[in-house]
């Protein structure tokens, strides 16, 4: 199956968090906050959004930061995607 998102939308994949913190202090799967970090897989159109002309600034195979309490996790092929507005999307990591 594959995510196909419509309009302004965005389908992002977490990367995966790091285990250990920079002074070597190994983290509990329970004090490990939400990434906010992701890859993009899929990007919708854009196009006309709320009567305003969306045009989408990220592309598949991009790495974002998104902010923290937003999008609809789903899970698609045991895979786990997050899928957003382009508008939650803070920041493209380069």
């Amino acid at each position: 199956m594959k995510l196909v998102p419509l309009n302004d939308r965005v389908v992002l994949k977490h990367v995966v968090a790091e285990e250990t913190t920079k002074s070597g202090i190994v983290l509990p799967g329970q004090a490990k906050e939400k990434p906010q970090q992701a890859e993009v897989v899929a990007v919708g159109p854009g196009g006309l959004v709320d009567g305003k002309e969306v045009k989408m600034e990220v592309k598949a195979g991009d790495t974002v930061i998104y902010s923290k309490y937003s999008g609809t996790e789903v899970e698609l092929d045991d895979e786990k995607y997050v899928i957003v507005r382009q508008s939650d999307i803070l920041a493209i990591v380069e």
